[in-house]
């Protein structure tokens, strides 16, 4: 292929992108151009809830796909540390929820949005034990509340205390990781737990605590797509190519959910009917390019947090949204 012909075929990708940037599923992205041949590394930052992305690493489909690279796969407990290690230069790809974004920008991590899912606001929630006291969110007020510092959870609780008509010094935030949260929650060293699937899921069904609030009505709970710039902007072929992928997978979870949730559950050491019950609040998630909506929302959670000091500067989430039309 000439230079010539490499370069009109590339300007013909990057437009039907940029004409699609407010399209969800996989519309113009069925048929992407060929990733990027001088692509020699994809290091990719999940955690276990990612459906997609865990479909893809069983089934092997992204080295298939980038047969010249080497496909590596880092886990992540949340969002946080997984975008600690993108903006280090660890990870060219990772999926997190809306709130660890933020803060990486404002801390003046170099990273993109590149892509998104749907909304999931079911699949979160603020949960106390059974038979404590607090009955509603007002009730918060003056108790010890876990949860993941920066991660999803954080904005929900934000909104919560807000719905709640309380102030943030109005609660004593514990921030815990998820797995230390779930042992201070059980020992009833913290009042109230505010959490992500699939340790929601976990622990509905192990002890059966009462929901004070989902994200319903809350936080639309996004999850983001995010990149490291070298890679967005000088391999966009293969940021469609994973889109493609992960939409595949996500056409998989819908129809075969069967198989999926014993692919997950064998994969995570989760058991089964965990998996079972956040893959069922789970929507059908195809991946696209952010959407205007999307940034609007992501803009909210932004402001929220620089509004109660959580973060030291504002940030314009629209800076750091992949615009592919123009690769930057």
């Amino acid at each position: 292929m000439n230079k010539t012909h490499e370069f009109l075929l590339r300007r013909r990708f990057l437009k039907v992108i940029a004409t699609t940037a407010a399209v969800w599923g996989v519309g113009a992205w069925a048929q992407p151009a060929k990733p990027n041949e001088a692509l020699q590394q994809l290091r990719i930052g999940y955690q276990k809830a990612a459906v997609n992305l865990v479909i893809l690493k069983q089934q092997g489909a992204l080295e298939k796909r980038f047969p010249n690279a080497k496909v590596q796969w880092l886990e992540f407990p949340a969002g946080p540390q997984l975008l600690e290690a993108l903006s280090a230069g660890s990870l060219e790809f990772g999926l997190t929820g809306d709130s660890p974004p933020v803060f990486a920008q404002a801390a003046g991590k170099d990273l993109l949005y590149v892509g998104a899912e749907p909304a999931k606001p079911d699949s979160s929630a603020i949960v106390v034990a059974n038979d404590s006291p607090i009955r509603k969110l007002a009730d918060l007020k003056g108790r010890k509340v876990a949860l993941q510092k920066g991660s999803s959870a954080h904005y929900l609780l934000v909104r919560a205390v807000e719905k709640a008509g309380l102030q943030w010094s109005d609660i004593q935030p514990i921030y815990l990781a998820p797995a230390d949260a779930r042992a201070a929650f059980e020992r009833g060293s913290v009042d109230a737990w505010s959490i992500w699937d699939p340790f929601y899921a976990a622990v509905e069904l192990a002890l059966k605590p009462r929901v004070l609030a989902t994200g319903e009505g809350l936080s639309s709970n996004n999850s983001f797509y995010l990149a490291s710039r070298p890679f967005a902007t000088q391999h966009p072929q293969a940021v469609a190519a994973l889109f493609d992928e992960l939409t595949r997978a996500d056409r998989l979870a819908q129809q075969n959910r069967p198989a999926v949730i014993k692919l997950i559950s064998e994969f995570g050491g989760i058991d089964a009917g965990v998996v079972n019950l956040f893959i069922q609040r789970r929507p059908a998630s195809p991946v696209g390019l952010i959407t205007p909506q999307a940034v609007a929302d992501q803009q909210r959670v932004a402001d929220a947090f620089h509004k109660l000091g959580l973060i030291p500067k504002p940030v314009r989430v629209a800076d750091i949204v992949w615009r592919p039309d123009t690769s930057k």
